[in-house]
């Protein structure tokens, strides 16, 4: 996830508000791995349930809306393009060039999500391989989540 996110980085992560409130898009959550792995992973939700997601020319476009990442320094590789069930998220990572993310195991399922990550704990000062301590905040992106929002 960096440049977010650095390898050795712990993070606490939220595991109550997304069993009452859906995940909004812009929220990094922690998941269980897709792959039968016993690890968990960390993406950035992109698609929600209902949404069609589109990768094409290194641009990510939701409900054919081209999304604006302000947080991503690389293009989007791939082409593909999905529509997402009731109970479905499209997650990437924010290293695009080096991510497992969507576009190799498929959207997530509601039930796979542990929790949003909230706050990087350690290490406490930043550094060329740190942040240091922070809160996570979701990213708006402005696109509408319904058709009424338009």
């Amino acid at each position: 996830m960096m440049p977010n996110f650095f390898d050795g980085e712990l993070l606490l992560t939220e595991k109550i508000t997304h069993k009452i409130y859906a995940p909004e898009r812009g929220d990094v959550v922690v998941f269980s791995a897709p792959t039968g792995r016993k690890v968990d992973f960390i993406k950035r939700i992109i698609g929600k349930p209902g949404d069609t997601v589109k990768i094409d020319g290194g641009d990510v476009y939701i409900n054919d809306q081209k999304l604006v990442e302000p947080y991503e320094t690389q293009q989007t590789q791939g082409n593909l393009t999905a529509t997402l069930t009731s109970n479905q998220y499209f997650v990437l990572g924010d290293n695009r060039g080096s991510s497992s993310d969507s576009r190799s195991f498929g959207p997530i399922g509601t039930s796979s999500i542990k929790g949003r990550a909230w706050l990087v704990y350690w290490p406490l000062l930043a550094s060329s391989q740190s942040l240091g301590l922070r809160v996570i905040s979701r990213v708006h992106y402005g696109i509408p989540y319904t058709f009424y929002d338009r």
